[in-house]
């Protein structure tokens, strides 16, 4: 019996129904199966199909549609934050005032130890080479720091820019010779010395090296120029007849100074870094800052423990007076100029420093060498112990009333019109008398000034016309800005001590002291300016400045 089977039908089907897949439809008949299929039962074929249809026509539409809708939620949220009030809590506090008290110093009675001569030739341990010329000086500021006192009739007020913190800045009429924050008086300046400052400024800048120096100790002299030209408010820039001469000086310290940010000698890195940080305050060069943050920072590293410092910046424990006012005219003019990166480091170096005069001091009054004395150095002491807030500690005073109030500031020139009489004696140092006496002057003149009163009125009325008498002056030997011919003048004295820097040191020594008036005023005093500082030369010779406690 033979069996037979008809596999036609289902074979047909499954070739149809394959065949179908690839059969290419249009859009719309892919729709009408679509939704015909949808209607079918959910095991069928054809429901299978549609769904398979319906997800690929979501796909594109999905696509489309859901980020549409992120962007609008994103849209209408953005617009409802911009409406919302934004509120701002503020609570205003009362600030407490809280008085700042300089930490307490012990003040110990030393004995008396061997007390050496001083020396203070600014002569170099190392062989100075030529430095390279420094970078070109940008000015900062549109205005000038200080006029060209050059003419009777001209009025301006100016501040002078060498201003020291906790010594209050004053005006000079530096247009009206003579008139200096009040003429011919007790305690300012006069026509007299502001000429002889003029002839001292301009001598100096005839004297001036082709590389921008002065010399031979061309880095400490240098540094001592820059000293007056900034003290008188000349600068870079703004001083039409002296701005080159600055400018070129302030280049001549910047390339002389080694890689490792230390001038070779015994004195010059402490005066170059006190020059530099007074020509940064000035010129607010980035060039200047960078090289003096590096000089500011050797003198704090070098501090020795018991707040001194010696020579070159050696360590131990030799505690060297004349040095040590150097690096603290040095660290205050840092202080003033605020440009150092570690502030709370300067103030200590200030405040150790005063421990380091102390032990230099005499239990009667008096400041030594490397020890207590009572000699020249003495100055030194009390103008550094003032210029970081202990001018009213008991050694300043002793050294006042037993010893500097004993002085007569004489010049003890090179000229025989001008050598001690017999009855004049000036300070000693040592054992050796008045090696260096228009040094302690330096130092004296400032330091009478910070004092005040009748102290400094007794010593201003001495000096300025011992000072005024002793300087050499040359006639019509230089053309200033305008080109008319001036006066130049300088100073020589007699001193044994750092001769080979003469006549540019004595100079600038001199200067300095008869600019005294506008580079700063006493510590802690407030001064009534009167009105009538602004008149003219021909108006006003005798214009008092009060000073109030």
């Amino acid at each position: 019996m033979a069996y037979s089977h008809d596999t036609t039908q289902p074979q047909d089907q499954v070739f149809t129904e394959l065949m179908d897949l690839f059969t290419e439809r249009t859009y719309w008949q892919r729709l009408r199966l679509m939704f015909s299929g949808l209607g079918q039962p959910h095991d069928t074929r054809e429901y299978k199909l549609a769904r398979t249809e319906l997800q690929r026509q979501l796909a594109p539409a999905a696509a489309l549609i859901i980020p549409a809708i992120c962007v609008v939620m994103l849209a209408f949220l953005a617009d409802a934050s911009d409406k919302q009030e934004r509120l701002i809590e503020t609570e205003i506090l009362k600030t407490e005032e809280v008085e700042e008290v300089l930490e307490e110093i012990v003040h110990e009675e030393l004995p008396l130890d061997d007390i050496q001569p001083l020396d203070i030739d600014f002569t170099p341990e190392i062989a100075m080479s030529m430095p390279t010329p420094g970078p070109a000086i940008g000015i900062a500021g549109d205005g000038p720091v200080s006029p060209q006192p050059a003419t009777f009739d001209t009025v301006l007020k100016v501040r002078s820019p060498v201003i020291l913190r906790n010594i209050y800045g004053q005006t000079r009429n530096a247009g009206t010779i003579g008139v200096q924050t009040g003429g011919v008086g007790k305690g300012t300046g006069n026509q007299a010395t502001e000429r002889s400052v003029m002839r001292a400024l301009r001598w100096l800048k005839k004297k001036q090296n082709k590389d921008g120096s002065w010399g031979p100790n061309r880095n400490a002299m240098t540094s001592l120029a820059i000293l007056c030209y900034l003290a008188h408010g000349e600068k870079p820039g703004s001083s039409e007849e002296f701005g080159e001469t600055v400018q070129r000086g302030i280049e001549y310290l910047l390339g002389s100074q080694p890689a490792n940010g230390q001038w070779r000698g015994n004195y010059e890195h402490y005066i170059a870094t006190y020059a530099l940080c007074e020509a940064y305050g000035m010129t607010m060069n980035p060039n200047v800052k960078s090289a003096v943050d590096r000089a500011v920072k050797l003198i704090i590293d070098g501090q020795h423990a018991s707040g001194g410092w010696d020579y070159g910046l050696a360590p131990g424990d030799r505690d060297d007076t004349s040095v040590m006012g150097w690096a603290a005219q040095a660290l205050k003019a840092a202080m003033m100029a605020e440009f150092y990166s570690d502030p709370e480091a300067l103030m200590r170096a200030s405040k150790l420093s005063v421990k380091g005069f102390q032990k230099n001091a005499h239990p009667d009054g008096g400041f030594g060498y490397c020890g207590p004395g009572r000699g020249g150095l003495s100055s030194v002491g009390v103008l550094a112990m003032q210029f970081h807030g202990a001018g009213n500690y008991p050694e300043v005073r002793k050294t006042f009333e037993n010893v500097m109030d004993n002085w007569n500031p004489v010049w003890n020139g090179s000229r025989p019109d001008l050598k001690l009489a017999a009855g004049e004696k000036a300070p000693t140092s040592g054992t050796v008398p008045g090696p260096s006496t228009q040094y302690y002057y330096y130092y004296a003149t400032q330091a009478m000034f910070q004092s005040g009163g009748k102290r400094w009125e007794n010593w201003n009325t001495r000096m300025w016309p011992e000072y005024v008498k002793a300087q050499f002056v040359e006639e019509k030997a230089i053309a200033d800005h305008k080109g008319e011919m001036q006066d130049i003048g300088w100073w020589e004295n007699s001193d044994t001590s750092g001769s080979n820097q003469r006549p540019v040191m004595d100079t600038c020594l001199a200067a300095l002291q008869l600019m005294v008036y506008y580079r700063y005023l006493p510590t802690f005093k407030n001064v009534n300016i009167p009105e009538e500082v602004v008149a003219t030369a021909e108006q006003s010779t005798d214009i008092e400045v009060h000073v109030s406690l």
